[in-house]
């Protein structure tokens, strides 16, 4: 077949997705079939080859524009400019936060500052924007230090907004209840509900009232106990890693936040829902963008290497990666097990028996927070009624854009870089992993397809968020 000059220019311009793809990849080999025009193969670095069902498969990870966050009827402000601007200032306040509690925090760069000082972490301070708001600050960059060592990975935010259930394991149903997992961590912010809805009406009651409506009195110690950085939240870690006493300020703590009148526990709780609010509109613009893999899929044919297209064919074809990173964001949102022998993390860390999702769905669905409860403003079914069995020692599969900006990988960061995650799925995980039953299976990959997947996989990379987002407003 003889190539019409200027044809594929003009089709490039018409044909969308899986048809343009079709086109360039026919167009590519029919014109290297010629004799004339094929140019001596390099045995070292083939050609990719596709047939029609990966041809398909790859135009379904890129459609002509990357889809924006789905609606999030359980936040009424989810999509407001207002409300992000809010979020985005809220982000990088660190005065919501108790004391340091880990000795590790020993003010160096590693760390948010010194073990006894309080009003240190900020969600910027392990979701770092210059980074992918991912942690990259913390020693070893596997598990993150904030007033204490976390048992898992931070998540990248980026393209949080495509996850209806949040964390690695499904706690969270919604980025407005996702927050008191951060504030009443005693590993994380080390604070409490009271002290932080103080803290607001302090700091930010103007913005927070031009959103939702008058702030209660919270200046009205008789209704609302005064609670200060110094005594809210843990005062100690003990051998675990867990706070043996009640959080103060928090459910449960006996004093402060138990001695307060019902509706005054519920006005409380409403501030920080709100904040959450705030804080998902801001996360929800965070993505991570188009990348040479959408240019390539939409007619830009050396915007891919060799190397990487042949790393293309593998992720849909007998890599079976799509089984579980499919969609135009690369994840199915599902949780799964895979088969991860725990290791240890951060020198001395390591995590023997976590259940995951098993643990996580009878939390979500007893939680009051949840999206079926009072504080959302509303429910679109996004809560598993039942539990799968993948459920046990399963976890959440990891959106891949933007992928090759993490230091460490797996959620507990144990793998340090993308070959040693290629790796781990071509010899179908470990012999003893984690709770359950480990779903995937050995893929008997060459060394040039592993380093091939791992091209394919960098060409993830996008641009990440607009500028402005990466700072206070």
């Amino acid at each position: 077949m003889v190539s019409i000059p200027g044809r594929r220019a003009k089709l490039r311009h018409r044909l969308p997705g899986a048809l343009l793809l079709a086109v360039l990849l026919t167009a590519c080999a029919n014109e290297q079939s010629t004799p004339a025009a094929k140019e001596p193969s390099d045995p070292n670095d083939p050609d990719a080859v596709f047939s029609a069902e990966a041809r398909a498969a790859l135009a379904a990870l890129s459609p002509a524009t990357l889809p924006a966050p789905p609606p999030d009827i359980s936040n009424r402000l989810a999509d407001d400019p207002k409300a992000a601007a809010f979020g985005q200032t809220l982000f990088f306040d660190a005065s919501f936060s108790g004391k340091l509690l880990d000795g590790d925090n020993d003010g160096s760069v590693n760390a948010l500052g010194q073990k006894g000082e309080s009003g240190k972490v900020a969600c910027a301070g392990c979701h770092l924007p210059a980074s992918g708001f991912i942690d990259t600050r913390t020693i070893q960059q596997q598990t993150s230090l904030a007033a204490g060592w976390g048992k898992r990975r931070a998540p990248s935010l980026l393209d949080v907004g495509q996850s209806k259930l949040l964390m690695w394991d499904g706690r969270r149903d919604a980025m407005y209840n996702q927050i008191f997992g951060v504030i009443e961590s005693p590993v994380e912010m080390n604070g409490s509900r009271l002290f932080a809805a103080r803290q607001v009406f302090a700091e930010h009651r103007a913005g927070y009232e031009e959103l939702f409506g008058s702030m209660p009195p919270l200046d009205d110690t008789s209704r609302f106990p005064a609670l200060d950085a110094e005594l809210t939240g843990c005062q100690k870690l003990d051998a675990t890693n867990a706070c043996p006493q009640p959080m103060r300020g928090a459910p449960g703590d006996g004093a402060e936040y138990d001695g307060m009148k019902p509706e005054d526990q519920r006005a409380v709780t409403q501030v920080i829902v709100n904040v959450g609010k705030a804080l998902g509109a801001y996360e929800r613009l965070l993505t991570c963008g188009p990348s040479r893999f959408d240019q390539w899929v939409h007619g830009d044919a050396s915007a891919l290497t060799k190397s990487e297209q042949r790393g293309a064919a593998l992720f849909v074809g007998t890599g079976h990666c799509t089984d579980c990173h499919g969609g135009p964001y690369f994840s199915d949102e599902k949780f799964h097990n895979v088969g991860l022998k725990p290791g240890t993390v951060a020198t001395v860390f390591l995590d023997l028996n976590d259940h995951g999702a098993a643990t996580a769905m009878p939390l979500l669905r007893a939680d009051a927070l949840n999206v079926q409860g009072a504080f959302s403003d509303g429910d679109d079914g996004r809560i598993p009624t039942d539990d799968a069995p993948e459920f046990e020692g399963g976890f959440r599969t990891p959106k891949l854009r933007c992928a090759s900006l993490r230091p460490s990988f797996m959620h507990t960061g144990q793998l340090r870089d993308l070959a040693s995650v290629v790796a781990f799925f071509d010899r179908g995980g470990d012999l003893a992993g984690y709770p359950g039953t480990n779903e995937i299976k050995p893929l008997g990959l060459t060394d040039r397809d592993r380093a091939d997947l791992v091209a394919f996989l960098e060409a993830l990379a996008g641009p990440g968020p607009n500028a402005e987002l990466l700072a206070p407003p």
